[in-house]
């Protein structure tokens, strides 16, 4: 089950706008409703394929992202998220003058800031040229980690080289993208007050992913460096928590505990499953909390599970394909120094990773679901073609004027604030 589903138990509306990278019939997890389609496919026409790794997937990343970065007038991107956005305010307001007084939980998803690198001009002038900086961490390709060559071969970096412009190109409207973000953010927010609905809503701002940005030589995602992994996790609620900055390392899958306590009033429910993640209450209570997270990286570029333990000031990182990884990042910051190689160092963090994982179970069940995955995808695109794609549905003849409603009241229902009996008097 997912946050939603709990959520709906609790009373919940839960309303999803955006990009959610369902795979799959179910395009729902649990939401009740679901405002846009999601830009990306739903099939598993993008299914990893370790056992022919050395085929580089055409639909993966590529190096057009960099080489073409810059400023445009539009994109497929922003179509999607300025769509969502819109439907996200629309939603807002209808819950706000509409009789159902369920509390409601929505997620808005944007697909920015992401590649391609291509953005507004208004965005993109943001940012002085001059000002953007560099990649800081430059590493020679023989002398990168195993795993960085694979996502170089995977991506293609190692088909063209890269020139400074096109890497400055490529940040800078990465910094474009963030500010779009940062736009619509403040858009929603003043909805939220126009609505009347800011007092009682709690806000979570949070993302997927980093980006690499070239730091390393690499771009996009798809690793445990601190530009992929290390994400914003914001939380608005000045009415239940005091303002701070929480130090501990916390994880994506700690936010489904967090979201269904809330709903309850601080207590946990009864899960259907055991919980990989958990509450961040304390760290929001200023009570402590924990100060870990467990990682498991199984997509493109790998060729065997990929774990990591974020512990304090310390990453492990673990492949049974490849060399153990182990920074100090309170000393390292930028993961330099690879800990592990000095014998017996990173002992104690290998017995523990065999303890929390079966890996070699974990690496036979990903090549058997790719399989399965890949099958049935080749045989959704023999024939017929056969999608699972999410097609909202809007009944125009409830949203505006049509003869069969008497035209004052659904001016009125469609108003907000609502008049009072004396306003709605008068003429």
């Amino acid at each position: 089950p997912t946050f939603a589903h709990y959520l709906r138990i609790a009373g919940y509306r839960t309303v999803l706008s955006g990009k959610m990278h369902f795979c799959g019939p179910d395009q729902l997890h649990g939401f009740e409703e679901r405002l846009t389609t999601d830009i990306y496919p739903a099939d598993f026409g993008w299914t990893p394929d370790w056992l022919n790794f050395a085929d580089r997937p055409s639909w993966y990343h590529n190096m057009d992202s960099v080489t073409q970065a810059g400023p445009c007038v539009r994109t497929n991107q922003i179509d999607f998220d300025d769509e969502v956005v819109f439907r996200a305010k629309r939603q807002l307001f209808d819950i706000a003058r509409g009789n159902d007084r369920r509390p409601f939980c929505m997620v808005v998803s944007m697909t920015h800031p992401h590649d391609p690198f291509a953005i507004p001009s208004q965005y993109w002038s943001r940012y002085d040229e001059a000002a953007i900086d560099m990649p800081r961490v430059r590493i020679a390709v023989e002398n990168l980690d195993p795993h960085s060559r694979r996502l170089r071969h995977v991506c293609g970096m190692d088909l063209q080289p890269i020139t400074d412009e096109q890497i400055r190109a490529a940040r800078r409207a990465y910094f474009g993208a963030i500010s779009y973000v940062d736009d619509q953010i403040g858009s929603l927010l003043q909805t939220l007050a126009e609505a009347q609905l800011a007092p009682q809503t709690v806000v979570l701002v949070l993302a997927d992913h980093g980006e690499m940005l070239g730091e390393r030589g690499l771009w996009y995602k798809m690793s445990f460096f601190e530009p992929a992994c290390r994400i914003p996790l914001l939380v608005h609620a000045p009415r239940q928590f005091t303002p701070g900055t929480v130090a501990q390392s916390v994880s994506l899958i700690d936010v489904l505990p967090t979201l269904v306590e809330l709903a309850g009033d601080g207590k946990p429910p009864q899960y259907a499953t055991e919980l990989d993640g958990r509450s961040l209450l304390p760290h929001l209570q200023r009570g402590g909390g924990h100060d870990e997270v467990l990682g498991e990286y199984l997509a493109e570029g790998a060729i065997a599970p990929i774990v990591m333990i974020r512990r304090g000031r310390h990453k492990f990182i673990h492949c049974a394909a490849d060399p153990d990884q182990l920074y100090d990042l309170s000393e390292d910051p930028d993961e330099l120094r690879n800990l592990a190689v000095a014998r017996g160092t990173a002992d104690p963090l290998r017995k523990e990773v065999l303890r929390i994982w079966a890996l070699e179970s974990l690496h036979a069940q990903v090549i058997a679901s790719q399989r399965r995955r890949l099958l049935v995808a080749a045989a959704l695109r023999s024939g017929r073609q056969s999608a699972w794609d999410y097609q909202p549905q809007f009944d125009a003849s409830e949203q505006y004027v049509r003869n069969d409603k008497k035209l004052d009241e659904l001016e009125a229902a469609a108003r907000f604030p609502t008049l009072n009996a004396a306003q709605a008097g008068k003429h």
